[in-house]
C-alpha cells in the first residue's frame, strides 16, 4: 500500500467517524422536536424487532410536537408502547390514525444529562479517530520496512497526526454546537 493510499484511507475512516458522531447527536433531544429523536426506537411488530422509521412516517408539524403515522394501523399499540418505554421521557397519545407526542420542557438536570451523553459520544469518536491514527502509523512502519524512504514515512506520519488533530477539533466543535442547542431554552 502506498503512502497516498494510507493517508486517503485514514482520512476516509476519520470522516466516517465524524459523520457517525454527528448522526448520533441528532438522537439527543434539544428544545425542539426532531424526527430523528424517535426514528431508531425499536418496536416489536410482525414477530420481530423493527425500527420505528421502518414502520411509520415521522414528522414534526410544530416546534415541540412529533406526529407518528404507522403504515399499518394494526401496529399502532406496539408503536405507542415502544415510544413510552424507550427511556426518552416521552408520553405518546393516540389520536385516530396518528400518534401525537408533545415534548415536555427539559429541566436543568435533564439538560445536563443530555450534555453528558453527548460528551460520551464525542469521547467515543475521539477514541475511534485515535485508533485510526494508530492503524495508519502501523501501516506506515510496514511501508518503511518495505523500502519506502524514511523521510517520506516521517512526512506521512506528520500528515496523519495533522488529520487526527483536525478531526478531533471538528468533533469538539460539533459538541460545542450541540451543547448550545441543548442549553437553549
Amino acid at each position: 500500500m502506498t503512502i497516498e493510499e494510507i493517508l486517503f484511507e485514514t482520512e476516509e475512516k476519520m470522516l466516517k467517524t465524524e459523520e457517525h458522531v454527528v448522526h448520533q447527536f441528532t438522537g439527543v433531544r434539544t428544545g425542539k422536536a426532531s424526527p430523528t429523536l424517535v426514528e431508531n426506537v425499536m418496536v416489536e411488530a410482525y414477530g420481530s424487532m423493527m425500527r420505528l422509521k421502518e414502520l411509520a412516517t415521522i414528522s414534526a408539524p410544530e416546534a415541540r410536537m412529533l406526529m407518528v403515522q404507522p403504515f399499518d394501523q394494526s401496529t399502532m399499540k406496539a408503536v405507542e408502547k415502544a415510544i413510552q418505554s424507550s427511556g426518552l421521557g416521552l408520553n405518546p397519545a393516540s389520536q385516530g390514525k396518528f400518534i401525537r407526542i408533545v415534548l415536555p420542557d427539559l429541566s436543568a438536570e435533564r439538560r445536563q444529562e443530555f450534555i453528558k451523553i453527548c460528551k460520551k459520544m464525542t469521547e467515543d469518536g475521539r477514541v475511534a479517530i485515535r485508533s485510526e491514527r494508530r492503524a495508519a502509523m502501523d501501516l506506515l512502519k510496514k511501508a518503511k520496512a518495505d523500502g519506502t524512504s524514511e523521510d517520506d514515512v516521517k512526512g506521512a506520519e506528520t500528515d496523519v497526526q495533522k488529520l487526527t488533530d483536525g478531526y478531533i477539533a471538528k468533533l469538539d466543535g460539533h459538541l460545542g454546537t450541540k451543547e448550545i442547542e441543548i442549553l437553549k431554552v
